[in-house]
């Protein structure tokens, strides 16, 4: 009541305010007079954390779940409505996820890896499945190519790529950071997954992984379910970097947001699938577990 008279008055005035809202001046002067509840005075303490992490995440990705699990960790014992009711009053938003696109070419109709998979994509540690995918990204100066290798267990971005060509070696070069992030040169009893695209089945691609001890696994269906966990990354980084902005002026812009996109996503980003813990400090977890196992 006290808010709307105050926000009002000025063009309209107390009196006649108060008469439309059928409460007496009298009423709303005595209501400004009291102090603000142990509520109030708690919120106005909680509103600067809440921004700080808002603004902390990748410049305002969270919403009120993950705002509400980031202060928990950090010791705020506080409820997620009271985490939204804050957020609504402060006009914060989180972002929200589009639909996705399928960009991967499919390969010739020839033989094909089997399915290992199967869509249950789930690990019991880190390097025994690894998904990859690609995406695109309109630019100023022509689409941009996105591929990206994921670790199933952690949901870790092991790697990485951003071209302005739709080639083998894009999948190639992000396939060479993953092995290079994990600084092992064999990966015995890794499987790698992917969809059908014609990247991932070149020759060079596969050969690779086989030099790397990796097996390969290909969605036998051909749609998005084949290969669900890589698509949602992809539509992570649409929701989170792409489509937060109007239009991209060139590859270098994409690859520098995708750079800094990474590193929260890996180091500080919370994950569901990681009991809302970032994804290597899940990593690091596990291997804190295992005797005489080093960390990757």
């Amino acid at each position: 009541m006290t808010r709307y008279v105050d926000e009002h008055r000025e063009e309209f005035g107390v009196e006649p305010v108060c008469q439309a809202l059928e409460i007496a001046p009298s009423t709303y002067y005595a209501a400004r007079s009291r102090p603000p509840s142990a509520r109030a005075r708690s919120d106005d303490v909680l509103k600067p954390e809440v921004q700080r992490v808002y603004d902390s995440n990748h410049d305002g990705v969270y919403g009120a779940y993950k705002l509400w699990r980031q202060l928990n960790r950090e010791g705020f014992k506080v409820g997620r409505d009271r985490i939204a009711r804050l957020m609504r009053q402060l006009g914060l938003v989180g972002v929200r996820r589009g639909k996705a696109t399928r960009t991967t070419t499919p390969a010739a109709v020839g033989p094909r890896p089997a399915d290992l998979v199967k869509r249950v994509f789930k690990a019991p540690a880190p390097n025994r499945l690894w998904v990859a995918d690609l995406t695109y990204v309109w630019t100023q100066r022509g689409f941009a190519y996105v591929a990206f290798v994921t670790d199933v267990y952690s949901r870790r971005i092991l790697g990485w790529r951003v071209s302005t060509s739709l080639r083998s070696d894009l999948a190639l070069d992000a396939l060479e950071m993953a092995i290079w992030s994990r600084g092992m040169a064999r990966f015995e009893g890794l499987v790698h997954h992917s969809d059908r695209g014609s990247q991932f089945l070149a020759i060079v691609y596969t050969e690779r992984l086989a030099d790397a001890g990796a097996v390969t696994s290909v969605g036998s269906k051909g749609d998005s379910y084949d290969n669900a966990l890589a698509e949602s990354v992809n539509g992570l980084y649409k929701t989170e970097v792409i489509r937060r902005r109007p239009s991209w002026r060139s590859v270098e812009e994409v690859e520098l947001a995708t750079l800094r996109w990474v590193d929260w996503y890996n180091l500080r980003r919370l994950h569901g699938a990681c009991g809302d813990i970032p994804p290597a400090e899940f990593e690091v977890n596990y291997y804190s577990e295992q005797p005489e196992a080093p960390a990757a």
